[in-house]
């Protein structure tokens, strides 16, 4: 009987003991930590390439003024369609002359005089020149006669032959000279026109009818307007910009330097941000060979390079796009279809080498992962991970590996 009694006091002790145990490991045991898990899946993934653009005409072109004149008020306005050599984009009337001061005029006046009297002298010379071409033809003749009968020798025939040619050579200088005073006289006049000589009593222009009609050059519509009042321009200076948004439209793109040489022409561009219901479609048309030092809002000094991008959307999806729109031109340089992914924010690095926290049972368990392409959202995962993996985005410092996890309560 006390044997019994013995032993079922031991069996209370130890019962206690182990009830004190117990309580005391699930006090002092560590809690789990609450953290955000996510899933390796398998899926697309495509890398892209991010940047602001600027929509541009391809080819534009600048109506300038072909003569120095005065251009009238412009009729046309930014938007206007225009059609190739019917549509006059603009008009304008040559300067007139200017009016010669008193100075000029007398030193005009002089030159025109001198050339007259100049002009009558050469036609007195060609007069004389011919009378002695006259003359010489005359003696030729008669010489050449005398000498056939036997009366006149060879030299007085060949002397009367020279001095015919003689004249006859100053008869050609004579009429030249002529010429050339007629030009003068013709030069000097011209420097006295006044614009009372011309019927121009109105020095602010022309008539109507001499007005110069400026065409456009293309089909398309005006671009821009640089000079609408009525002014007085010089040779080539720039009137209006007129370009075809509808067929000529693209996308200009400045990438760093090193984003740059990952793109390759042909590669596909999704275009977003422009104000539409749905994204733009584009290709790269061309890279330019050299890089232009830019800086950045914070004052970094940058490589830029720049990049074309054909639209490939039709224009009647765009009809609000113009030129010189922003919009988030993102290039594709890589994609995969059905491929092992992992979120972004799991990665960490550990002795060198990727890793992810794996939850196994409320425990975090480290793994070494290797990774691929990434998009900054989802990395590939080429091998260390299996889909329906969980683990644990943003890891912080408190997570070991064995640390027991628990997910975090979504409210």
């Amino acid at each position: 009987m006390a044997k019994r009694a013995k032993l079922s006091r031991n069996v209370l002790i130890l019962s206690a003991i182990s009830a004190i145990a117990i309580t005391l490991f699930l006090a002092f045991r560590p809690a789990a930590t609450e953290v955000d898990l996510g899933e390796v899946r398998r899926g697309d993934l495509t890398v892209t390439i991010d940047e602001e653009g600027r929509t541009k005409v391809r080819e534009t072109y600048m109506v300038s003024t072909p003569v120095a004149g005065r251009l009238l008020r412009v009729e046309v306005h930014p938007g206007d369609r225009v059609i190739r050599r019917e549509t006059i984009v603009a008009k304008m009337r040559p300067t007139n002359p200017a009016v010669l001061d008193s100075r000029s005029r007398e030193q005009a006046s002089a030159a025109f005089n001198g050339a007259t009297a100049a002009l009558r002298v050469a036609q007195a010379d060609l007069n004389a020149a011919i009378a002695d071409e006259e003359l010489a033809s005359f003696e030729f003749g008669r010489t050449k006669a005398l000498f056939e009968s036997g009366i006149s020798s060879e030299v007085a025939l060949q002397r009367a032959s020279g001095a015919l040619q003689t004249s006859q050579a100053r008869r050609e200088t004579a009429e030249a000279s002529i010429q050339m005073r007629e030009a003068e006289v013709a030069k000097a006049r011209a420097n006295l026109v006044d614009f009372d000589e011309l019927g121009l009593e109105n020095v602010n222009g022309m008539d109507r009818g001499d007005d110069i009609p400026l065409y456009s050059p293309i089909d398309g519509r005006i671009l821009r307007v640089l000079q609408e009042s009525e002014i007085t321009l010089p040779v080539g200076a720039p009137i209006m910009e007129i370009g075809d948004i509808a067929s000529g439209l693209e996308v200009e793109v400045e990438l760093i330097s090193s984003d740059a040489v990952q793109v390759t022409t042909g590669d596909r561009v999704i275009l977003r941000d422009w104000g539409g219901a749905s994204d733009l479609q584009g290709e790269v048309r061309r890279i330019d060979p050299y890089g232009i030092t830019k800086y950045s809002a914070l004052g970094v000094e940058e490589q830029r390079v720049r990049v074309e991008i054909a639209l490939l959307t039709p224009s009647e999806e765009r009809p609000a796009l113009g030129h010189g729109y922003r919009l988030e031109a993102a290039i594709i340089v890589w994609q995969a279809t059905d491929i092992l992914t992992v979120p972004e924010s799991a990665l960490f690095r550990e002795g060198g080498q990727w890793s992810v926290f794996v939850e196994k049972d409320g425990i975090a368990q480290i793994t070494a992962v290797e990774v691929g392409k990434s998009d900054g959202i989802l990395s590939e995962v080429i091998s260390g991970l299996v889909a329906g993996d969980k683990v644990v985005l943003y890891p912080s410092a408190a997570i070991e590996n064995g640390s027991p996890i628990a997910a975090r309560t979504q409210l």
